[in-house]
């Protein structure tokens, strides 16, 4: 009787550690994201410029940091992203510049930090981001010295 119970503690154990597994993995990516969706998302960012800045927020009364802008704006277009910039990184697929669109992702290298930035492009050269700390979500240019320095990557949900 003991081992029966010895074994079915074990099960309850092993069931735990899946479900708490799965909940702290990526969210599932809905796939399909069109032309549709990163107009739709960049609309829904440029709804937010001058919201303020604020580390892991992802919402207007909170604020926002860039990831959780991204995630914002795409939630609101229809499509489930990840949180932070390395799974929504590792959740999208490089384009040439040549064919970048709206709602595209731009990802900068900052601070000596690989992807630590992400920003979606509202076309014309321009993209909108939540910066840091003291600042507001804001359109800034890709041909920005700055910018164009530390860009790592462009690319798109898929």
């Amino acid at each position: 009787m003991l081992r029966l119970g010895s074994l079915a503690r074990l099960n309850l154990v092993l069931a735990s550690v899946i479900i708490l597994a799965a909940c702290s993995s990526s969210p599932p990516m809905r796939s399909g994201t069109s032309a549709k969706h990163g107009d739709k998302a960049a609309f829904y960012a440029g709804k937010l410029v001058g919201a303020r800045y604020r580390y892991g927020g992802n919402t207007p009364k909170k604020g926002f940091d860039c990831s959780g802008l991204v995630q914002y704006s795409y939630r609101l277009a229809g499509i489930s992203v990840p949180r932070n910039t390395r799974f929504q990184f590792q959740n999208s697929r490089s384009i040439r510049r040549s064919d970048l669109r709206k709602g595209d992702l731009l990802f900068f290298h900052q601070e000596g930090k690989r992807f630590s930035h992400v920003g979606l492009y509202i076309g014309n050269n321009k993209f909108i981001h939540a910066p840091s700390s003291g600042k507001h979500v804001r359109v800034s240019s890709i041909g920005n010295p700055y910018w164009k320095k530390h860009l790592a990557s462009i690319r798109r949900f898929q």
